[in-house]
């Protein structure tokens, strides 16, 4: 017997109440409408409590109804679509019922408290006599039927039953055969084939056994994924570490090295400088010379003049002979021997890769009791970079030039 007939309806009705269900909901409470029911200017409902927690969370001052302490009513924002609602003085208590809806409610909470075979029983009614409601129940068929295929249809020939006492029986020989161990079939009847009832059950045991592996892989599988999780978050931090070591490194060796320019840098400096104090002093001295012998020119009286000439030329003979030879050699100020070659420690950096080879028992972590967990955890663990290779690979040459610091 083809029951589609019956179950289209059923399952058209129930999508319809699950339909319906959603279209109830307050986006406040995020339940079921709660009576009274008010309306927004936008056409959105909403419970009259929420709307009234909604409009004091927007308005704090505003007072409980018939307090005249603010005389003009407030607003507040639609939840579902952000319009604003100006109230009168009475708040949200002048807005209107919407008494339509309250209805529905009450109608759907009605057909919700019916029992679920009672909507099931309204709607199976017999394929062949669509009039007639599926009540007996053929026992040769082992099929449902209606009274009018029994009295002259396909089951006039047919041993039948009441339909609610084979359900009945069914139900407690299903239970006894289905979950008492095992399946197996009546006593009296060693030839007949197992109840439906009986299969059912054994078929509900192997769904549920099959479902408990099933759950049982889903949790074999997130447990792996929060361990790949961990393993990742575990080796980016090991990278960071073994890079910031790197970049100490780097950071070292670039403040020798500064070090030592400005060393030079500074010795140079000071020559130089010494150099530049020296030959003021003597231009200073030469000058004040100059003017000691153009005064002496000037001098009208001969025995003064006789008397300071020869003393004004042996001070002339003797700046004259004073060496000044003494200066920087050519490319003295010259700091290019200071330049240095990173081409190939660039490259070097640009290399480096993680490591194929599983590390060792120092390095890394201790194996696991042999699950695919602390294998994953395992395999990621051979792609940590080795702490010996990437400290001492940037001091394997000299960051400086064969022309180097002095």
């Amino acid at each position: 017997m083809n029951f589609a007939v019956g179950l289209k309806p059923l399952l058209a009705e129930a999508r319809s109440m699950e339909s319906l269900e959603k279209q109830l909901i307050c986006p406040i409470c995020l339940e079921m409408f709660s009576k009274p029911v008010v309306i927004l200017p936008c056409q959105h409902n909403l419970c009259r409590k929420c709307a009234n927690d909604v409009f004091q969370a927007s308005n704090p001052l505003w007072q409980s109804r018939g307090s005249s302490a603010v005389p003009s009513g407030g607003r507040f924002r639609c939840p579902s679509c952000r319009h604003e609602v100006v109230l009168d003085r009475h708040g949200v208590y002048g807005l209107q019922r919407n008494l339509l809806v309250e209805n529905i409610i009450d109608i759907y909470k009605q057909e919700s408290a019916r029992p679920l075979h009672a909507k099931a029983e309204q709607h199976l009614m017999c394929e062949e006599h669509e009039d007639e409601r599926i009540n007996i129940y053929c026992l040769r068929c082992e099929a449902p039927t209606c009274s009018l295929c029994k009295v002259f249809g396909a089951h006039k020939d047919c041993e039948v039953a009441p339909l609610p006492a084979v359900y009945q029986r069914q139900k407690v020989e299903g239970a006894a055969l289905g979950f008492s161990g095992g399946r197996g079939y009546p006593q009296s009847h060693p030839h007949t084939h197992p109840h439906p009832q009986s299969e059912l059950s054994d078929g509900i045991a192997m769904l549920v056994a099959g479902n408990d592996r099933i759950q049982a892989i889903i949790t074999q599988m997130e447990e792996i994924c929060h361990t790949i999780e961990e393993n990742g978050r575990r080796q980016k931090q090991h990278l960071g570490l073994r890079f910031d070591a790197l970049y100490g490194i780097l950071e070292e060796r670039k403040k020798e090295l500064l070090q030592s320019i400005a060393a030079e840098q500074e010795a140079k400096l000071q020559r130089v400088r010494g150099l530049i104090r020296q030959y003021g002093d003597h231009l200073e001295a030469s000058s004040k010379l100059v003017e000691s012998a153009i005064q002496a020119m000037e001098e009208p009286q001969m025995a003064v003049y006789l008397q300071h000439s020869k003393e004004l030329l042996k001070k002339i003979t003797d700046m004259s002979k004073a060496s000044m030879s003494s200066r920087p050699e050519p490319g003295y100020e010259n700091m290019d021997h200071f330049s240095i070659n990173v081409d190939y420690v660039a490259e070097m950096l640009r290399t480096i890769e993680f490591q194929t080879e599983p590390l060792g028992e120092d390095e890394g972590d201790a194996p696991g009791d042999g699950s695919e967990a602390a294998a994953d955890e395992e395999r990621l663990d051979s792609l940590e970079v080795p702490e010996a290779a990437e400290d001492v690979g940037p001091r394997q040459k000299p960051a400086s030039s064969p022309h180097g610091q002095h």
